[in-house]
């Protein structure tokens, strides 16, 4: 199992009521993609957003900063929001960081999580779908061809236009990522594109989507093999579990009050977090030992090839989310790695 970690740089308030600058955060990304590469983890990945508490809009452009910083770590966009994206410009940017970064770019494309981005860009949410079904096959059609002839609904047709400059891989992998809706697995399958599972309710409701998307990829016409499914968490590890928890709940407490909609301003309680934290919680926050049975608990259920935990949450400091990486890297992965090569959950 590979495994890695994204971030979408949020810059909401500490417990303390203290919040870093969009330019410190960015800095400390950076550096984090730095210690995760150093680590020998797999992939990082940066989100996109266009709010005032988050500190990315254009993933193409800060994983182009990594990957200057680093040189092995795949680089991916956790996620690209394609439904309000130009997919030709899409595939510009992550094949000029492709190339920057000697073949490590990858794209993950959703719809996104948040709206904001339809009215700033002149799109209708009526659109939803559509857009994002339209945009999708532009983009592997632009992904495997350097010439393109194409017509849709929502931009320019394109007649034979060369679209420059090309990736150093053959083809940039693009994952979809999926929210819980089976429409947004089907779609997935039917392109044999893998894809990512945001796993924030209970993990066992993803086990009917996961062999879901496996009939449709077969049905058609996919190998196995080529249908990859990954796994995104919320994540903090320490040296203990009560340490882990005590260190992360007022960050994550007022993380999920102020980021999730269903939370309406409220911040987490303790004993909804120590829930959430539970063995069979979607929450991955305790010591190595409790992260990694999780890891392979949600493995058994899925079968996932691909784990990427979330970080920063909260406004975690840096020190703290530099220390869990190192602990995800040095004490979680070997041990993953084995049981799974094994075939073990």
């Amino acid at each position: 199992m590979e495994i890695g970690l994204f971030t979408f740089a949020e810059v909401t308030r500490s417990p303390s009521g203290d919040a870093v600058s969009p330019a410190v955060r960015l800095r400390e990304f950076i550096e984090l993609a730095k210690i995760a590469d150093e680590a020998g983890l797999d992939v990082f990945g940066v989100g996109e957003h266009h709010r005032p508490d988050f500190a990315i809009s254009s993933p193409a452009v800060v994983l182009a900063a990594i990957a200057e910083s680093t040189s092995r770590i795949r680089l991916t966009s956790a996620v690209t929001v394609l439904s309000t994206a130009d997919p030709v410009r899409v595939y510009e940017d992550f094949a000029t960081l492709d190339l920057i970064s000697g073949g490590r770019a990858e794209i993950t494309a959703g719809r996104g999580a948040y709206v904001e981005s339809f009215a700033l860009f002149g799109y209708d949410l009526e659109d939803y779908d559509a857009l994002f079904d339209e945009k999708l096959e532009l983009l592997l059609r632009v992904d495997a061809n350097e010439h393109v002839t194409w017509s849709g609904r929502h931009r320019a047709s394109l007649h034979g236009a060369g679209v420059y400059p090309r990736a150093l891989q053959h083809r940039i992998p693009v994952w979809i990522a999926v929210g819980g809706t089976p429409a947004s697995v089907v779609r997935a399958a039917r392109h044999g594109l893998p894809t990512y599972f945001a796993i924030l309710g209970q993990p066992e409701r993803f086990v009917d989507l996961a062999t879901l998307y496996r009939h449709h990829g077969r049905e058609a016409g996919f190998a196995s093999g080529d249908l990859q499914v990954g796994v995104t968490s919320h994540f903090y590890v320490a040296d203990t579990s009560q340490g882990a928890r005590d260190t992360f709940y007022p960050y994550y407490s007022r993380y999920i009050g102020d980021n999730m909609p269903h939370a309406k301003g409220q911040p987490l309680g303790r004993d909804a977090f120590e829930a959430w934290a539970s063995p069979h919680g979607a929450l991955l926050c305790g010591s190595p030992s409790e992260v990694i049975d999780k890891i392979l608990w949600e493995y058994e259920l899925l079968g996932h090839t691909r784990f990427l935990a979330q970080i920063g949450l909260g406004g975690l400091p840096f020190k703290e989310t530099a220390r869990s990486i190192e602990m995800l890297a040095s004490e979680v992965l070997p041990a993953v790695r084995r049981a799974t090569a094994r075939g073990e959950g």
